[in-house]
C-alpha cells in the first residue's frame, strides 16, 4: 500500500513537472524572440564593430546621432568594447557623450578593461586626462 502511494504520487508529480516543463518552453521560446528584438544593433554600431572607419565618418557626415543607444549601448561603447580606437577618437571629435553608461550601468572604461582593449583604455585615459586639464584653465 505505502509502496502504491509514493509511486503515485512520484507520477503525479511528474506529471505536473511535465506540464509546467511545457509552459515554461513556450515562455523562453516568447523571451528569446523579444530579446532578438531587443537586441538589433543598428547599422551605424554594425559598421564600428565591422571596424570601417570611413563608412562610420560617412554616416556622421550624413548626420547620424553619435550618441543613439544600440543594444544597449552607445556607438562609443561599442568602439570601446572591440578596441576600435581610431573610430572611438572619431566619435568623440564628433561629440560623443562619455559619461553615458550601457543598460547594465557600466561605464565605457568599465567594458574597455573587461574587454582588454587596451588601445581603447589609453584613448579614454588621454581624453579624461585632457578633459581634466580643460577644468583646471
Amino acid at each position: 500500500m505505502k509502496k502504491t502511494t509514493v509511486i503515485m504520487a512520484i507520477a503525479g508529480m511528474l506529471m505536473y513537472t511535465g506540464v509546467m516543463a511545457n509552459e515554461n518552453v513556450s515562455t523562453l521560446q516568447l523571451n528569446e524572440t523579444q530579446l532578438i528584438v531587443k537586441l538589433e544593433i543598428s547599422t551605424f554600431c554594425k559598421a564600428i564593430l565591422k571596424g570601417d572607419v570611413d563608412l562610420v565618418r560617412g554616416m556622421i557626415e550624413a548626420g547620424e546621432d553619435v550618441n543613439k543607444i544600440s543594444a544597449g549601448m552607445t556607438p562609443a561603447i561599442f568602439a570601446a568594447r572591440y578596441n576600435r580606437a581610431e573610430i572611438l577618437e572619431l566619435l568623440i571629435a564628433n561629440g560623443a557623450n562619455l559619461r553615458i553608461k550601457c543598460k547594465n550601468g557600466l561605464t565605457i572604461t568599465e567594458i574597455a578593461q573587461a574587454s582588454n582593449a587596451t588601445d581603447a583604455l589609453a584613448l579614454l585615459k588621454k581624453e579624461k586626462k585632457a578633459k581634466k586639464a580643460k577644468r583646471v584653465k
